[in-house]
This record gives structure tokens, sequence and C-alpha cells, in this order.
């Protein structure tokens, strides 16, 4: 019979490994979602990469570098995905609008579309650290 420390050793670690394969589960089963086509046969990361291909030499290297400095508050893990999914929304913005360039405006408006509503509050600071004017693009965050 398990008695004493090593009985809670063992609750301690299968609670953890559950916890561990529960996220992630989460994050694989979005990633798989994400990945599904859609009606028109494409995916949500397919429009994603096509929108990226179709406006790449549209950037001039200072956007590059603002979009850097926006995607710097997140964490380095997720990073490149955030940067991914904001370039994307860039990208579909641009075409939409036929820009002959990337330009602060679509930069800034990609990123409020393309940022969740939860993590706003983290955008309006990180907006503001950079010294960009939010008030023509309050419509944007409702």
């Amino acid at each position: 019979m398990l008695n004493g420390w090593f009985l809670w050793f063992i609750l301690f670690w299968v609670v953890f490994l559950i916890s561990m394969f529960a996220i992630g589960g989460f994050f694989m089963f979005r990633k798989f979602l994400k990945r599904l086509p859609k009606e028109d046969g494409m995916s949500e990361l397919d429009w994603q990469d096509h929108y990226i291909k179709k406006t790449k030499h549209l950037w001039a290297e200072k956007e590059k570098l603002l979009l850097e400095e926006l995607v710097k508050p997140v964490p380095e893990l997720f990073r490149d995905i955030a940067r991914q999914k904001i370039a994307g929304k860039i990208g579909e913005l641009a075409l939409k609008e036929q820009a002959e360039s990337i330009t602060e405006d679509l930069i800034v408006r990609g990123y409020i579309i393309a940022t969740p509503k939860r993590d706003h509050k983290f955008l309006l600071k990180t907006l503001k650290e950079q010294k960009i004017d939010v008030s023509p693009y309050q419509g944007l965050f409702h």
C-alpha cells in the first residue's frame, strides 16, 4: 500500500501529466481546425499564407520593423504565429484595398483586427508605447 510522501508525489504526477496532455491537446486541436479546408477548398492558414505571398513585395523595411515592434509583447513561443496572423490580415486588407505599399495605417488596422478582443488592452498599451494615435481606429475595437 502506498502512503506518505510517495503517494502525494504519484497523485501530483498524475494530475500534472493529465493537465499537460489536456493543454497540449487543446492547442493541437485548434491548429488542426485551422488547417481544415473551408467551402472554397482552402483553410484559414492557406489563405493567410496566400495573402502574405501576394503582398510580400509591398513591405518596406520601416514597416517590417514596425510589425516586429508590435509583436514584441507576445511571448516568444507564440511570436511567430502572431506575426504570421497579423501579416496575413494586413496582406488581406492591402489586397482588398489594392494598396501600392504597406502603410502604417494598414499595419495598425490589420494588427487590431487580427488580435483577439481579450488582448485589446495590451494592444492599446503597445500602440501607445509606439506613439501611434488610436483615435482613428476606435471603431475597430468593438
